[in-house]
């Protein structure tokens, strides 16, 4: 949502089914004993700020998005051979886009990568070493959700950027294959 980070909210239904919920930090009993400290009043603000632009632009912010990652996966379709998306393409969040170049480990393309914000694998396991077993449960093999990266898109990417990393990722996986041929 683009608001401060270290803030966020947590709606709780009161019933059908009601769900307990307990602290994650003792201490004080503010909130019936489930919220402990002094409320952050800035981020709080900014949360709702955040919350209140949403409400209005998430719908366009979503399509420009969405049309940015689609940009991106054509131009990398077309000009990277043995290149694959992960997962749905039909069922996606329009700002990722998860794909594997064949012959080339996700790593590698990361280090080539120096002034473009992408990772290896999934999300939740961009930090460990190991093939992402987010990648593995969409029915991918080891090797190949070694050679995954992912992308992130936002409200202020462009054009001209996305055109940059296809142009990037194009002729560094180019260069890549040469040294592995070698």
């Amino acid at each position: 949502m683009y608001g401060p980070k270290g803030i966020g909210a947590l709606y709780v239904r009161r019933r059908r089914p009601r769900i307990a919920i307990h602290p994650l930090l003792e201490g004080g009993a503010h909130e019936r004993g489930l919220r402990s400290g002094t409320l952050n009043v800035p981020a709080i603000v900014g949360f709702g700020s955040a919350a209140k632009i949403c409400r209005y632009e998430m719908e366009d912010d979503m399509q420009r998005t969405g049309a940015l990652r689609n940009r991106l996966w054509n131009g990398l379709r077309d000009r990277v051979p043995g290149l694959a998306i992960n997962g749905s393409t039909a069922h996606r969040l329009p700002h990722n886009l998860n794909v594997r170049v064949e012959g080339v480990e996700g790593e590698t393309l990361l280090v080539g990568l120096d002034d473009v914000a992408v990772s290896s694998g999934a999300a939740c396991t961009s930090a460990n070493p190991e093939p992402s077993h987010v990648l593995r449960a969409l029915g991918l093999s080891e090797q190949q959700a070694r050679v995954s990266i992912r992308f992130g898109l936002g409200r202020w990417n462009t054009e001209a950027e996305v055109d940059y990393v296809v142009d990037k990722v194009s002729r560094l996986v180019v260069r890549l294959r040469e040294i592995a041929s070698d």
